[in-house]
């Protein structure tokens, strides 16, 4: 499967995501509920990684991208607890669009820190994403 594959099957999961977690905060606590959440991705991952015997780390393991592998697990789990608490008080119909932001702030941020080209087709696109979101998730 070809990388625009993985993303459109990534973007089909999120947005059961978005339906199924609905109906799961309703009458939980959204921490617990995303803690819930976290344990069932955690235990699908082992299983993947164990049946795939993909348990070898490299020789030598660098600070840097074991730092930058933290801070990207801090954000998804401050990403999840926001979301789930989002979707406690709102309409999952309101919620994801503004949490698809993440994809106009992933386009800004890649061209800051990581010194990706900034196109037309880019800054078009991320305006779109915004506007959309504007449409959708205010009156």
């Amino acid at each position: 499967m070809s990388w625009q594959g993985f993303a459109l099957a990534s973007a089909f999961f999120a947005g059961l995501t978005a339906v199924f977690g609905k109906l799961g905060v309703e009458g939980m606590n959204s921490n617990l509920a995303t803690l819930i959440r976290t344990l069932i991705i955690f235990a699908m991952t082992l299983a993947i990684v164990t049946l795939r015997g993909e348990w070898h780390l490299p020789r030598v393991v660098e600070a840097r991208p074991v730092a930058f592998l933290v801070l990207s697990g801090l954000a998804t789990g401050f990403s999840w607890l926001f979301y789930y608490r989002a979707l406690q008080m709102a309409p999952a119909s309101l919620v994801a669009p503004i949490d698809k932001l993440s994809v106009a702030v992933a386009i800004l941020l890649s061209v800051v820190f990581l010194g990706e080209a900034f196109t037309l087709k880019l800054a078009m696109g991320g305006g779109l994403i915004l506007l959309g979101v504007l449409i959708l998730a205010w009156p």
